[in-house]
């Protein structure tokens, strides 16, 4: 909600609108709300976000630079589907990335800060428990950014961002093997130590944490499923 003036009034809202539907897309990719393959246009896009085709079109150039979406012929795009061998070399990227991002983050965490991380933990399992997997994805993403977030360097930040709009959708494929209980995904899932690690301001133990949720969540998705093999 727009913040008000010292007048009363409404501040206006700066952000531009193919900025925002950028983001939306952006945050759709990363939390795993768009699957592997999935066709997108943008009609149907701005017809469900209200907007027209231009800042919808606007953001697939953006995304499609940055290898989240691949064009396709009749001018729509598509959610990548991934080689393994490339699933597993932004995998490796992602250990370096985020493990750095989570000991550099465990220094400068504290207060309330620390407790809005605890509180995203909390919803994290709660998300597993509950049965509901885009729930799941999403207070994944949210954790995780919520920790990286106060790593202090914004650069390693848009490169974390730019690996999990590549990723994201295929993490939905943790839900494989989980079908009957959606709490099983737990077992692979280190939240629980990342914040035990904060708190006890042990920034390798963090980092330890954290490699060992991406590499066991990356093993489970290469079991479980078929990847093309010339995709990439």
């Amino acid at each position: 909600m727009a913040d008000k003036t010292r007048f009363g009034l409404t501040a206006l809202d700066t952000v531009p609108l193919h900025e925002k539907v950028y983001l939306e897309l952006v945050r759709a990719l990363m939390s795993g709300q768009l699957q592997p393959g999935q066709k997108l246009t943008s009609r149907k896009l701005a017809k469900e976000l209200g907007t027209s085709d231009m800042p919808v079109r606007s953001a697939f150039m953006r995304l499609q630079a940055l290898r989240a979406l691949s064009p396709m012929p009749n001018g729509s795009v598509e959610v990548p589907l991934l080689s393994a061998d490339r699933f597993q070399q932004l995998t490796a990227v992602r250990t370096v990335l985020e493990g750095t991002a989570a000991e550099l983050a465990t220094k400068r965490i504290n207060g309330n800060n620390l407790r809005a991380i605890r509180r995203l933990c909390a919803e994290l399992t709660q998300a597993a428990r509950s049965g509901d997997i885009d729930a799941y994805l999403r207070k994944n993403h949210d954790f995780k950014f919520g920790v990286y977030r106060h790593c202090g360097n914004e650069q390693m930040i848009f490169l974390i961002e730019t690996v999990w709009m590549q990723v994201g959708p295929f993490l939905r494929n943790l839900r494989i093997g989980f079908e009957d209980d959606l709490a099983g995904i737990l077992g692979i899932d280190y939240h629980e130590e990342v914040v035990a690690a904060i708190e006890a301001r042990d920034g390798e133990r963090a980092r330890a944490a954290i490699v060992r949720d991406i590499a066991e969540g990356a093993t489970h998705i290469l079991e479980q499923i078929k990847f093309p093999k010339q995709r990439h």
